[in-house]
């Protein structure tokens, strides 16, 4: 079985619902089971989410993420050292994707720059499960929330979308229909964790 899964997306997409609800189904089944998410709640990972929410300089962002996952994974590595199963809401994925957005305009190929960045210094993991939906979709999900935050518009969304897509293309990534009904997101995805193959 897989051991460490990422869960990706637009905003609205779903994936928190559902890796909460496959972290509550695998430890239902006797699994040692850790859901964690980015960023975390680190002192760095704060930081991370003030620069969200005071549109801080998009490179400022991106190197302050990539720092808190790079402290994340010293963490993750620990985890996986002691057989636990590593379910992570966002990951590196969301940083190419997000910051590539934000980049795109001030550097050639954002994505590759940052993957750059991150190359050898983070985890890979075993399967990351990409939910797709289309942004005013997503978005009307979210409109109750407490407060949107700057990324949460329809146009930088399709953006992230498309950065998402392009960047899927390895067998580790498993593009899922997020408007499928829940019961059958957390099928797709429990199934494919406990299976060995990709």
């Amino acid at each position: 079985m897989k051991q460490f899964i990422t869960f990706e997306g637009i905003d609205g997409s779903g994936k928190s619902t559902i890796s909460k609800l496959i972290c509550d189904k695998l430890k239902s089944e006797g699994y040692d089971v850790v859901l964690t998410y980015e960023p975390t709640d680190t002192e760095i990972g704060k930081y991370v989410q003030k620069c969200i929410k005071t549109k801080t300089d998009p490179f400022v962002t991106a190197f302050t993420f990539i720092a808190d996952r790079m402290q994340h994974c010293k963490q993750i590595k620990k985890w996986l050292d002691e057989e636990k199963i590593i379910l992570c809401d966002r990951y590196a994925e969301s940083t190419y994707s997000y910051q590539g957005a934000q980049l795109e305009n001030q550097i050639n190929d954002p994505i590759k720059w940052l993957q750059e960045l991150s190359e050898n210094r983070i985890l890979i993991p075993d399967r990351t499960f990409l939910f797709v939906i289309q942004p005013k979709e997503s978005l009307a999900r979210i409109q109750k929330r407490d407060e949107l935050i700057p990324f949460e518009r329809v146009s930088f969304l399709e953006k992230v979308q498309n950065n998402y897509l392009k960047i899927s293309k390895d067998k580790r990534f498993l593009k899922i229909d997020a408007t499928r009904k829940i019961d059958e997101l957390v099928d797709i995805c429990y199934k494919d964790i406990l299976s060995q193959s990709l």
